[in-house]
C-alpha cells in the first residue's frame, strides 16, 4: 500500500509540473519568393500536347492553380523540328496535333519573364501491356482485391515504367517500376489500391507509361516524399530535369492503356 501511495503522489506531481510548464507556441513561417512550376509532357500518341505553366504561393495563400501568362514556349528536337505552342488559357499552353517518336530526344524551351527553362528527354522505346488480371489476397481475415499489370520486359536494356491507375474515371494511383531485378522477364506487377469496394461490372483503366531515367527519379521522388512504400521521408523538392530552378518535370514518353471489368 505505501508503494502504491508513493507511486500515484508521484505521478500526480508530474502531471501538475506539465500543466504549469504548458505555453501556447506560435510558428512565425517566412514566405518564399514565387517558383515556377512546369507540368509538361509529349506522348506517342498523336495529339495535342500540353505545358501547364505556374507559380507558387505563399504558404498562407490557398493551394490553387496559379496560371503563368505571357511564355514563349517551343519544342525542338534533335532530328530537327521545331513546334511553337499557343497559350489557350491562362498557364495552358497547347501544341498543334504532333506525335512523339522513341529513340528522339526532346528539348522544351519555356521563356518566362526574362528567365529560360530549359529540360530534355528522350522518348523510350513502346512496351505494350498484355493483359490485366486480378489478384486476392487475406490480411486478418479481409480479403483485397488488387489488378496486375502483365507485360514482356525488354532484355538488356534498362526500362522505367509509370502506371496510372483510373477508377471510374478517376486517378486513384500513380506510381514507377524499374526492371533491375525483371530485366527480359514476364512481369505481373501489382499495383496496390484495394478494389474490394467496386461491384461486379466495374471497370478499371491502367495507362502504362515508359518514361526516361530523369522523369523515374522525379516521380520516386514524388512518391517517397508522400510515403509510398514506406514511412514518409524528410520532404524536398523532387528531382526536377528543368534549368534555372524551376520546379516540374518535362517527359517524353510512350502509352499504351488497358480496361478490365471486376469479376464476380
Amino acid at each position: 500500500m505505501r508503494l502504491t501511495y508513493t507511486f500515484l503522489t508521484g505521478l500526480f506531481a508530474a502531471v501538475l509540473l506539465l500543466t504549469s510548464c504548458e505555453k501556447i507556441i506560435t510558428l512565425e513561417l517566412d514566405n518564399a519568393g514565387a517558383a515556377v512550376v512546369i507540368d509538361a509532357g509529349l506522348s506517342d500518341q498523336g495529339e495535342i500536347q500540353v505545358v501547364r505553366l505556374s507559380k507558387t504561393y505563399d504558404f498562407t495563400q490557398p493551394n490553387k492553380f496559379n496560371g503563368a501568362s505571357g511564355a514563349t514556349v517551343v519544342l525542338t528536337s534533335n532530328t530537327g523540328n521545331v513546334v511553337n505552342y499557343t497559350e489557350v488559357e491562362p498557364g495552358i499552353y497547347n501544341s498543334p496535333r504532333i506525335r512523339g517518336r522513341s529513340g528522339v530526344k526532346y528539348t522544351l524551351t519555356v521563356n518566362l519573364e526574362g528567365k529560360t527553362y530549359i529540360a530534355t528527354s528522350t522518348m523510350p522505346d513502346k512496351v505494350h501491356i498484355d493483359s490485366l488480371t486480378f489478384k486476392d489476397y487475406n490480411f486478418f481475415g479481409e480479403k483485397s482485391r488488387f489488378v496486375d499489370v502483365n507485360y514482356l520486359d525488354p532484355r538488356g536494356a534498362p526500362n522505367y515504367y509509370r502506371y496510372i491507375l483510373r477508377v471510374k474515371g478517376k486517378i486513384e494511383e500513380d506510381v514507377v517500376s524499374e526492371d533491375r531485378f525483371n530485366d527480359g522477364n514476364e512481369v505481373a506487377n501489382t499495383i496496390f489500391y484495394d478494389l474490394s469496394d467496386l461491384e461486379r461490372d466495374d471497370q478499371i483503366d491502367v495507362e502504362f507509361l515508359c518514361i526516361d531515367r530523369n522523369v523515374y527519379r522525379y516521380f520516386y521522388s514524388l512518391s517517397q516524399n508522400m510515403g509510398g512504400g514506406g514511412p514518409p521521408i524528410a520532404p524536398s523538392n523532387p528531382p526536377s530535369n528543368f534549368s534555372n530552378g524551376a520546379l516540374g518535370v518535362f517527359s517524353a514518353y510512350t502509352s499504351s492503356r488497358r480496361t478490365a471489368t471486376i469479376p464476380d
